[in-house]
This record gives structure tokens, C-alpha cells and sequence, in this order.
């Protein structure tokens, strides 16, 4: 047989038997990236989509990093976000996963439930006389 590979040019695999574990596949090393799951992204959109339907959102954007999730709503796609929806399971524990975040930075509302955090985004009711 050897001679078939010496004739044909072929590389010559030989095979090395050890007692060493296999090492695990790079992929393990990779962190988990934070991501809405689809019941809480679409109890965002609909939000959205309300206010889009009103004239007050415009734009959107997700971004998902290694610690957290972040959907941000703006008026105008060159401007900064109006807010920012984030999802940070490290404080699940503590204050909550879920707040929104305004203009500025300013924390408007954390909590474990999304639907009660969105509610400060809702648009406050009045009577019209």
C-alpha cells in the first residue's frame, strides 16, 4: 500500500494514539450574547408600533452585546435616542432586568416585569373638554 502513495504522490496521513482528553471546541470559550426573547420583542414593537402610528417614534435600533440588550427608539435617525429599552440579566437579582432609559441617561423606570417598565413610555391619558 505504501507503494500506491509513493506512485501517486499522495501525502501519507499517520495516526498518533495518546491518552490526552480532546480539547473542547472553541465555541464553548465564546460568551453568551444578551437577547430579548421574542414575547418581549414583540411586546416592544407593539409599543412602537403605536407611537409610530401617532407621529411621535420614527426609528429604531437593537444591539446586542455580551451583557446586555439594547433597543433604542428615536424620533430622527440622526439624533440621539429618545430612549432605550435595556435588558441586563445580571441585575435580575437585585432591581431588575428590564429600564428604560431617557434622553439624557436618566433611569425612568427598572423592574422585573417589561410590561410594567413600558408603561412609563404609554401616553399619559387626558380629558378633553
Amino acid at each position: 500500500m505504501a507503494e500506491q502513495f509513493a506512485q501517486r504522490n499522495l501525502p501519507r496521513l499517520d495516526v498518533v494514539v495518546t491518552n490526552e482528553k480532546p480539547v473542547q471546541a472553541a465555541a464553548s470559550k465564546l460568551p453568551a450574547i444578551v437577547r430579548f426573547t421574542y414575547q418581549k420583542l414583540q411586546t416592544i414593537l407593539n409599543l412602537y408600533g403605536r407611537q409610530v402610528a401617532e407621529g411621535e417614534w420614527r426609528d429604531y435600533a437593537l444591539d446586542f452585546l455580551k451583557d446586555r440588550a439594547l433597543f433604542s427608539i428615536y424620533r430622527h435617525h440622526s439624533e440621539r435616542p429618545l430612549y432605550v429599552i435595556e435588558k441586563n440579566p445580571k441585575l435580575r437579582e437585585r432591581q431588575g432586568q428590564y429600564l428604560v432609559l431617557g434622553q439624557h441617561g436618566s433611569v425612568l423606570k427598572r423592574g422585573h416585569d417589561l410590561g410594567a417598565v413600558l408603561r412609563v413610555l404609554e401616553p399619559k391619558l387626558s380629558l378633553v373638554k
